[in-house]
This record gives structure tokens, C-alpha cells and sequence, in this order.
């Protein structure tokens, strides 16, 4: 009876460890009031040492997923520009992928110029694929609300 009992300890120890989620990108929202019934939304992620994510703007649809944004509900709001990306961004030839890619490390920004009314609120997902120098984990989508200030 005993053995049962450590073996089946074991059996759900094992299984626990085996299928805890891994998650080297974490992200934080928040929409700055510029004035004039302007705003910025910023996406923040912070990159586990090691990992990268991938720029919205790679030479070519072939290699990994880019960053991207999906906007769901934008009553009120209007957007203008390019969104922005800042952080530690490496340009370089990856051999997984075969191409230059632009991998960003660290802590991300990634910054998207909007007009709206205080109030409105912004809804959608962001898209990320991250990897490290021996493995890529699928993408991921990630759901925001942004309520402007």
C-alpha cells in the first residue's frame, strides 16, 4: 500500500511539473493623454534575459511571426500614424530562419498614436512569437483593454 501511495505522489508531482506554462514575455497596457484630445497607447513587454521577440516589420512573411496588433472595438477612436517600437533591437542573420530579422530583447515599447475622448476604450489582441537560442514557442495572443484616461 505504501509503494502505491509514492508511486502515485510521484505520478501527479510529475505531472504537475510537466505541465506548468512557460511564459518569458509578460505585457503591460496604458494609454499617456498627450493633450488635444490626442493619446498614445503603450504596449510594454518584458523579455525574460535570453528570449527575443520579433519586430512588426520583418524583410518577409517566410521566417517567424511578427509582432502585430488586432484592434476589435474602436468606437470614437481614430488612428494615425505607424506604431512605433523602441527597445533593444538587433538586426541580424538568424540560420533557424534562414533571413535578417529584427529580435528585440529585454523591455519592449511599442507605441501607437490615437485620437479619442477620455473614456472611450480600446479592445483587441496583440500577437507575439518569442524564441531563445534553442527553441521557439508558438505564438501567442494576448488580449488588451485600454480605457483613455
Amino acid at each position: 500500500m505504501r509503494q502505491l501511495i509514492v508511486i502515485t505522489l510521484f505520478c501527479l508531482s510529475a505531472n504537475i511539473s510537466f505541465s506548468q506554462v512557460f511564459t518569458p514575455v509578460s505585457w503591460d497596457f496604458a494609454a499617456v493623454d498627450d493633450g488635444n484630445g490626442e493619446y498614445t497607447l503603450n504596449f510594454r513587454a518584458k523579455i525574460d534575459e535570453g528570449w527575443v521577440i520579433y519586430s512588426q516589420y520583418l524583410e518577409s512573411d517566410d521566417g517567424p511571426i511578427p509582432t502585430s496588433f488586432t484592434y476589435d472595438e474602436l468606437e470614437g477612436i481614430e488612428l494615425f500614424g505607424d506604431n512605433e517600437e523602441e527597445g533593444t533591437i538587433k538586426e541580424e542573420y538568424d540560420n533557424i530562419f534562414d533571413m535578417n530579422l529584427k529580435k528585440i530583447s529585454g523591455t519592449a515599447l511599442f507605441k501607437q498614436k490615437i485620437k479619442g475622448k477620455s473614456g472611450n476604450v480600446i479592445v483587441g489582441y496583440l500577437t507575439f512569437m518569442t524564441c531563445d537560442n534553442e527553441r521557439c514557442l508558438p505564438p501567442t495572443d494576448v488580449d488588451f483593454e485600454i480605457t483613455l484616461p
